[in-house]
Parts: C-alpha cells; structure tokens; sequence
C-alpha cells in the first residue's frame, strides 16, 4: 500500500543523483505517530511539514514555516507523500534536481490527531493535531482552502496555531522560527550544505533512539498510539472442522461505567470517545463470530455484515460498541436505529476499545494498557473495516471532553489503564457527558387532536415506576411513523405509573405496558425530579426496564479512584513520556519553564520558581480548597515575577485551563473564573498567578453573604502589637454578639478577622445588611476609641491609626484567601492563625511559601472553621438592641 503512495514521489526523483531515500528502507517500528519538519532552502526557502499517517509522510510545504503565534495563518501547500526513512534525510538536493536545496531537520517528535482518526480530517478538509516536538509544541489545524491562485492545481491548506499554552507571541513565535540549528546534527544551514560536522542521529531508523531524552512530550494532551507495524505472519484460523474445546465463555457481563461531573484529571487514566451506539461482545472461535448485547442476547442477525467479516478475526472476546456513523464521520445514534428498523446494517461499524480473552487465553487479570495493545495488534495484523480498534488519551481528561463536547459528541470514559476488567458497575470506569442524558421506561404517550404529541417518562424506585415527565421533542414524521406501531402494541387500559406526581388518566393519554425502554436527552432535573426539555433519541432492546433506574452523576472527587487529593494524586510520569522529561507534571497539570523565578527569595537567598509554588499548591491545597470553592474568585498575575508588572484579573480570558471553572454571575454578561478542585491551583500556577482573591459569598449562591471579614490595615508609626490588640477586640466584640471569629495574617502589614455565617430557613440576608452590620461594629470600635482607630480610609487622617476596614463585605468585594501567597517581598502567605498565636510577638513575615506547607501540618488553626457559622440575622437585631443600630 505504501509503494503505491509513493509512486509520485518516486516519479520525480532521479536517485542517481539524489541522496534522498528511495523509500526501500523499512523504518523502525513505533507505537506512536512521528512527524518532522526539515527547513528547505530550495528556490524559496520554506519548511516541510510531514505526519505519518498510514505508513508514509503526508506532506505540506509550509510558507514561513510553521509558527507557534496563532495569529499567524501560513499557507501549506499539500505536495506528495514521502518515505518514512525521509524522516532522517538531512543534506543537500543537487541543484536541477526536483527540490534541489539543502534540507536540515528543524524539528522532529511525536504527533496525535485532535479528533476520531486522521483519515476523517484530511478527507473533510480539517485536520485537527497535536504536536511534541523538541521545538514546536501543542495543538495545531490544517484547513483545506476551497480555491486558491492556480484554479486548483495544487492543494492548498492554511495551518494555524490553536491558542493553548504553548501559543506565543510575535516576539516570541519569531525567536523560535529564527532557530537554525538541525535537532539531529546541531549543524547550521550553512554546515549542512557544506557537509561539514557531525552526521544527524537516526530517528526513523534507530530502536535505541526513536525518541531521544530531551524531545519530551510537553502537552496535557497525551497522544494515540498508531497502528502497531508488525512483520509477524497473519494469524491464520482453524478450520471449522478442527474443533478445539470451547475455552471462551459463550458471555463476559460487561464491565460497566460509573456516571461522574467531570473526568478525572489524576495519572493513570485513559479517556476514550464515549460512543453514541449498543454496547456490543464480540466472540470469535473457530471461524463463528457472534454478538451479543449487554445482557447477552444474541444480537448476531441483526449485523450479518460485521458478523461476516468479524469472521476472520482470531479466537477472541472483545468488548465494543456498534454505531452508525453521520455525513461527518461522528456517532449517529438515530442513524442506527432507522439502519436496524430498515434492517439494513451493512454500514455499521464495531468499535473496539477492550480485549478480554486471546485465543484460549484469559486476559481480565492483566492491565487494561496490556490488553489494548494486544487488541491494536490483532486488529491491525487482520485489515478489518468494520471491526475498528478505539484508541485512548492518557492525560487531559478535562480538555477531551471539551474536545468531544465541541465536536458534538456524547461525552467521554474515563478508564484505569492499570486496572483489570471487572464484570458489573466499579470506579475503575467513568463516563462524563456533554450534556444530559438518561434511559427512561415508556408509561404512555400522548395526542393532540389525534396527532401524535409526547411520549410519558418514569424510572423505577423499588417496585414502582415513578413519572418524571414528558418526553416532547426530538420526532420527526419518520420517527413517529417508525415508533408507533410498537407503542400500539404495548396498549394498557391504565396507567403504570405511581406516586403523587403521575398524570391522571384522559381523552389524550394512551397508557402502556411499562417495557418500552428509550434513551432521551434533557436539560436537567426540576427540584421535584422531572427532567426538563427531554428530547427523544430512540428505543433501547438491550437493557430490561425494569433495570432503569435514576442515574446522575456523582462529584468525581468522591469516588476513591479520582479524588482530587494531593494524598492520593502522585505525579508520575505518563507511559508515553520519555524517562529525562524536562517539564515536571504537578497533579496532572504539565509546567512550561519551571524554573522560572516569580519570587527573588523567601527570606531565605533562593528563589520561589513556577515549580515551587505549584508544589506549595499541591501541598496546602486539601486546606485551601474548601474556603475558595464555589465561590468567583479574581487573581494578581506577574508572569515576570512579582517586581514586574502585574494585572488583576476577574474574568476568563481565551484558552484558560478546562482545570478551572467558568461561572456566570446573575447580571454580568462576562463569566468569571472559579477553582473548585484541587488540580486547578497549579494550573494557576501555570498561568503565574500570585494570588487569589475569592468572593466570599457562600459556596455557589453569589447573592448570599457567606463571611465577613474585617481588615485591620494599621497606618504609618503602628506598631504590630496594636494590630494585635485591634484583632482581639473585633472578636470580643463579635463575641458578644454570638459570633465566632477566627484570624489570619495578610501577608503584608495587617490582620483580618473572619467571621463564617449560616444560612437559616428561608433566609433574606442581603449584601447591604452584612455590609452595614460590619460598618457598625467598625464604627463602634472607632467611636469607642477614635486615638486608634478610624474607618475613613483618607491617608491624611490614618498616622498612628489602623483603619478598620469593612468594604470587604460587599457582593463583588474580594478578600485574600487563607493560605494565598501574596505578590510582595518575601513570598509571604496568608497565614490561618490560632487565637493563640497573635500575640505581640507574632511576626507575619514568618510566613512564605517555603515554610508554610510544613506549619501547616502542626497547627490546629481554623480546624473548626466550618462548624462554627452563626446566622447574622440574629447578632443584627442584637447589635440593634444595644443601640449602634445596622443603619449607614
């Protein structure tokens, strides 16, 4: 197949006088695509940009060359394919000769394709990729032009840099471009069309040195192994008379997926396509394959057409989906079942992701990476069409499901890869959706002047089926026409269903026998249990009703497998991750220039790196997380460390982490950023942010005051040990009025005190009444002892003064958060502090990211924070009594 390809190629090359590969020479075997980029002076200097891709290069002269800045579009001209062994050619084409120039290698690595398969991009004109090379790293695009200058000659696409974290700048994008040094020989342009130097190192050709140590992977998103090239003679099966004993299972209860928020983003997880068809167990032996669904019936006359071809495959078991594929390329589940009420399947296709047994042999007990691989090989060695191996990303689970969300598809499953198969529902396997969708029994459906309107939806609960609502889009005259002969033979004269909430018995309702099973999609849940916007997708024969039950999807953080804990998440390298990776991994979260400095020193002469303060993340992080989560949360970042300029940032900007959430706040129009687990504090990290400044409104309720905070922020001449005295007042004052107060340094000069609150039944407190009550009790102070203190914030009036501060508790006011490091000298911290601690002799410069992580494990501070919220209703109307009132 390859020769074929490379007739062109070929066809323009006289190598008599080239030095080019002829492409007779068989490149080392890889479980991973490779590409190059060779620089080409030829008569215009351009670059080469070529992806392996079903045994050769698929190539593309780049204008410019390809640049990182994703405001830059170059044209790529697509040209023929080359050999594999072209991967290695640096030298110089004689002039006259097609080409005729000097070629360096300018870069060299490891590609994936960003979608189902790279075939299904180039064919639709966009392909979608992922690049690690050792100069060019991240997520690229090819679009195909649809005209260009020559009417049509060539083939021209634009190739553009996604934004990610591994876009540049045009300073920066031009810097990289302006590298002439080959990545296999260290030779300049010039050395290269002089001969002179060192001869490149192999990459195409070489076991030893297929990747070398320092071309690491830097991307969160891991690549897909290719089809694996193996010179081993096709398995050849037994013919039918030479029956072996049965050693496969007739049937293997699938393993089945756990339904969480999110996907988990630990080491250790393979993310595949969750694929929009019926789960299906393939079993081949002596030449019989068969199908079968989920619950082991028989489905093999339904899809004659993957069951003759299955036919050639190996004795095996395997584990797979079949699904009808749309005009694009992506999973059609209508498609599938108007193919299976048609009867006509030939164009299905069987998608693999797991094998279970390989000829006699058992491979549940081995790890599910083995077992792919295994599978990828048959697969591959067999040819088969409708029989395709699904493969898996190994990091990133965030930025796939985005990826697949965009892509409208169903969502993703998240899989141990060092996890064997286990029969039945376990952690080991997650499935995270782009959008809502459920199995529901059908109870009835309803007309409108005849006419077919909605169908009637409920799950079991014990022995009951309990409504939940109508199910009232998604029918085409087709569907309906399809659908209602088999709800017409389900007829019932009442209702199946039970509870409170079912609908009465009318002219326009048509009652069922509850056996109909049918997948819909839907908008979410009402606070009473129905779903909301249920629209119908198509019948399900392979689940029993009486199976269906409520599933919603559980926080990933609280399955034991995926928790976001700095405990259980260990960064280990990735399996595709050469052992001398430059770019460490904290918590799944890949750093870009660790080392560098954001902070000069902690006191200490050394200093803090983007490495140190994502490792003082994960360390405080458990602590940290609860007293910012929920909660819109805005941050200082000084990307040139904190003595260079810094910004604020409130709201998302393009390209920010999948690990960080975005919010909507009733009344703004721009979303606002939000870290609500564990993973996303080094990804601020990442991304240099400083310090976080977290609403302090209760966790997801931005309208609903959640704390107050009193910043103590002492004047010129102030000595520390009054700031102390100020923090103890505030809280025997607090005191007073039953409220538990807790203290914490600010990184700077000063105090706050905080104070959790408590939401009662119904309760109306508003923004404005917590914000008076703390102006009241600040006032109070003052009014008590105006030599110390003062609540205007004029810097004229504050020598010897501590301004108490109370405009901290407003709706979209930001306070630093507890353990926050701060963008001042020193690297200090926010430090949670026990009242036991503040003292005259407390020193809050004591306090940095370099020794807080190991404070933190001896101290019992704020341990208590979260059951000691007290209504502020009550200390309102107490505060009123002793007549400093609430009002401004």
């Amino acid at each position: 197949m390859a020769d074929s390809k490379l007739e062109k190629y070929r066809a323009k090359r006289d190598f008599q006088k080239t030095t080019e590969p002829t492409g007779d020479t068989a490149p080392t075997d890889s479980e991973w695509r490779r590409f190059v980029i060779q620089k080409h002076a030829a008569r215009r200097l351009h670059y080469d940009l070529r992806l392996e891709v079903n045994g050769v290069f698929k190539s593309w002269a780049v204008t410019r060359g390809p640049s990182p800045n994703p405001q830059d579009k170059r044209l790529a001209v697509e040209v023929e394919d080359h050999p594999l062994d072209y991967g290695d050619f640096e030298g110089t084409i004689p002039h006259g000769e097609y080409g005729g120039g000097t070629v360096q290698l300018w870069d060299r690595g490891r590609w994936a394709p960003d979608q189902m398969t790279p075939e299904h991009g180039l064919a639709t004109g966009e392909l979608k990729f992922v690049l690690v090379g050792e100069r060019l790293r991240g997520s690229w695009v090819l679009v195909r032009m649809k005209h260009d200058k020559t009417g049509g000659k060539r083939i021209n696409w634009l190739l553009i840099k996604h934004h990610d974290e591994f876009a540049l700048d045009h300073r920066a994008a031009e810097a990289i471009m302006a590298e002439d040094r080959s990545v296999a020989s260290g030779r300049t342009m010039d050395a290269v069309a002089a001969g002179t130097g060192r001869a490149p190192e192999p990459f195409m050709r070489t076991n030893s040195r297929t990747i070398k140590a320092d071309a690491t992977w830097n991307t969160n998103k891991d690549v897909v192994p290719a089809k694996a090239k193996s010179k081993t003679t096709k398995t050849k099966r037994a013919p039918a008379t030479a029956k072996r004993p049965t050693a496969i299972p007739q049937f293997i209860p699938p393993q089945l997926c756990k339904a969480v928020d999110r996907p988990p983003s630990g080491d250790g997880w393979g993310h595949e396509i969750k694929l929009d068809g019926y789960r299906q167990q393939l079993r081949v032996q002596n030449g019989i394959a068969t199908l079968k669904s989920r619950k082991g019936l028989d489905w093999s006359r339904k899809f004659h057409g993957l069951i003759e071809e299955a036919a050639n495959l190996p004795d095996s078991v395997i584990d797979g989906e079949v699904v009808a594929l749309d005009a694009h390329g992506a999973p059609d589940f209508a498609a599938l079942q108007a193919a299976l009420s048609e009867n006509n399947t030939d164009d299905v296709i069987f998608f693999a992701f797991d094998l279970l047994f390989d000829d006699t042999k058992d491979l549940r007990a081995e790890p599910l990476s083995a077992r792919k691989a295994k599978l990828q090989s048959i697969l591959a060695n067999a040819g088969s069409l409708k029989t395709r191996y699904i493969e898996h990303l190994a990091t990133g689970g965030d930025a796939i499901l985005k990826s697949a969300c965009k892509m409208a598809l169903e969502g993703i499953v998240s899989k141990r890869l060092d996890a064997p198969y286990q029969s039945g529902r376990s952690d080991r396997w997650l499935k995270s959706k782009c959008r809502a969708g459920h199995e529901v029994v059908i109870g009835g459906w309803v007309t409108n002047n005849g006419k077919f309107r909605s169908l009637l939806a409920g799950v079991y609960r014990g022995n009951h089926l309990i409504y939940v609502g109508r199910v009232g889009t998604g029918y085409s005259q087709t569907v309906v026409e399809r659908i209602l002969p088999r709800l017409k033979k389900m007829a019932s004269q009442k209702s199946p269903f039970a509870g409170l909430g079912a609908p009465k018995t009318g002219t326009d309702i048509n009652w069922l026998k509850p056996e109909l099973v049918a997948e819909i999609e839907f908008a979410g849940w009402t606070g009473d249990g129905n779903i909301r916007q249920a629209s119908f997708k198509g019948f399900r024969d392979d689940k029993p009703a009486r199976e269906v039950a409520t599933e919603r999807p559980v926080p990933v953080d609280s399955v034991p497998l995926a928790r976001a804990d700095a405990k259980i998440i260990r960064r280990k390298k990735a399996v595709s991750e050469p052992a001398a990776a430059k770019s460490p991994v904290i918590m799944g979260v890949r750093l870009s220039h660790p080392e560098k400095p954001f902070w000069p020193d902690a006191h200490d002469g050394a200093p803090i790196t983007k490495r140190d303060l994502a490792e003082y993340f994960e360390a405080v992080g458990h602590w940290l997380l609860p007293h910012i989560k929920g909660r819109p949360c805005s941050i200082i970042r000084a990307p040139g460390g904190f003595a260079e300029t810094q910004f604020f940032q409130r709201h998302a900007l393009p390209n920010t982490s999948s690990l960080l959430n975005l919010v909507t706040v009733f009344g703004e129009r721009k979303p606002y950023l939000e870290v609500d687990r564990i993973e996303g504090l080094p990804a601020l990290a990442q991304m240099a942010a400083l310090e976080l400044h977290p609403w302090n409104c209760r966790p997801n309720q931005p309208d609903r005051p959640g704390r107050l905070v009193f910043d103590l922020d002492p004047g010129p001449n102030v000595p520390f040990a009054k700031v102390v005295g100020a923090a103890k007042e505030i809280r025997a004052v607090l005191a007073e009025l039953d409220l538990i107060s807790f203290c914490k340094t600010t990184g700077g000069k000063g105090l706050h005190v905080v104070t959790p609150l408590a939401e009662i039944n119904n309760s109306a407190l508003t923004w404005p009444q917590a914000k008076g009550f703390a102006q009241a009790v600040c006032r109070f102070m003052a009014q008590e002892n105006p030599q110390a203190y003062l609540v205007n914030m004029s810097k004229k009036l504050r020598d010897g003064k501590i301004f108490l501060d109370y405009l901290r508790n407003d709706r979209m006011a930001t306070a630093v958060a507890p353990l926050s490091p701060r963008a001042r000298p020193g690297a200090t911290v926010s430090m949670p502090l026990t009242w036991h601690d503040v003292t005259p002799k407390l020193d809050p410069q004591h306090y940095t990211i370099r020794t807080v992580p190991a404070l933190l494990k001896k101290t019992k501070a704020w341990s208590d924070y979260f059951d000691s919220e007290r209504p502020l209703e009550d200390a309102i109307k107490k505060l009123g009594k002793a007549g400093s009132g609430s009002k401004r």
